[in-house]
């Protein structure tokens, strides 16, 4: 006994067809509520994120921290401020218990 296989004619309405149609994604699951514009106020700023992150990979907010609080013990406020602005990129809540020593 032969079998044959006979498509629909509309293929929307095949049950496979179904099955694989891709759903619009609703929002992006890493974007934290935050517009795109926030994260890339300044493009040197990010640029040099990008550069340090592929620099020291997943430990890197731990060494801009570390960078930003040498910059401020040493009294160099503008290097402190630009190795903030990076870990804050990084990581924001590691970015946060550093933010007190900012001078205003």
């Amino acid at each position: 006994m032969a079998l044959t296989f006979a498509a629909s004619r509309t293929g929307n309405d095949a049950i496979l067809a179904r099955i694989f149609k891709r759903r619009a994604v609703s929002c992006g699951a890493n974007d934290n509520g935050r517009p795109i514009g926030d994260l890339m106020s300044d493009p040197q700023v990010l640029r040099d994120t990008l550069l340090h992150f592929a620099r020291h990979g997943m430990g890197a907010a731990a060494v801009a921290r570390r960078e930003a609080a040498e910059a401020f013990d040493a009294g160099d406020d503008t290097s402190g401020r630009k190795w903030l602005a990076i870990c804050r990129q990084l990581d924001r809540r590691m970015a946060r218990g550093l933010e007190s020593r900012v001078p205003a």
